[in-house]
């Protein structure tokens, strides 16, 4: 067997359809595309509906609000804040007494950076006095960790994710301008 034995499958490469190429083909003159009109000379616009008002122009304007069709209604979310979520379940590990930070739960695992504020939460058990500092406390957790005998410190207000986007946006640009 050599390469030029090799041949595709019977019917599996179909024809190339030849067309505008004089009558006797049954494809010739017009190619195939009828007489005259939109379709016969090019595309058509994008969003064109056939006449119709097409569905850009028959939602109403909104103006500063995201991009494409459908971007109607409010976000705020580029300045809400976001938070590294921690339950108390999570520092269940930790021994009584122990003064939990930020940096404390980074060197431990439970939190992956410091870039945003930890905020906890009172999902699971806790049987532990511990002191923890963090931005936010929900009301639930502040109550357990407070009935356990531990105490609860609320660090500096939380940054707002457009500092922490701006920030870093500084940090890359001077880190491009150093290379």
């Amino acid at each position: 067997m050599n390469l030029t034995d090799l041949r595709p499958a019977p019917g599996s490469v179909k024809r190339r359809k030849k067309i505008g190429r004089g009558p006797g083909s049954g494809h010739g003159k017009t190619s195939t595309r009828g007489h005259k009109g939109d379709k016969a000379r090019g595309q058509s616009k994008v969003g064109f509906e056939g006449g119709q008002t097409p569905l850009h122009r028959r939602l109403p304007k909104q103006r500063g609000l995201g991009t494409g069709l459908t971007s109607r209604g409010f976000n705020n979310g580029r300045y809400k804040t976001h938070y590294h979520i921690v339950n108390v379940s999570e520092l269940e590990q930790f021994d009584n007494g122990t003064e939990i930070t930020a940096e404390f739960l980074l060197a431990h695992g439970v939190i992956k950076d410091t870039s945003l504020p930890v905020k906890i939460l009172a999902g699971g058990e806790l049987t532990k006095s511990l002191t923890v500092v963090a931005a936010k406390f929900s009301g639930a957790a502040e109550a357990l960790i407070a009935e356990k005998g531990g105490t609860v410190q609320v660090t500096e207000a939380a940054r707002k994710m457009s500092d922490v986007i701006a920030e870093n946006r500084a940090t890359n640009a001077a880190a491009r301008a150093a290379n």
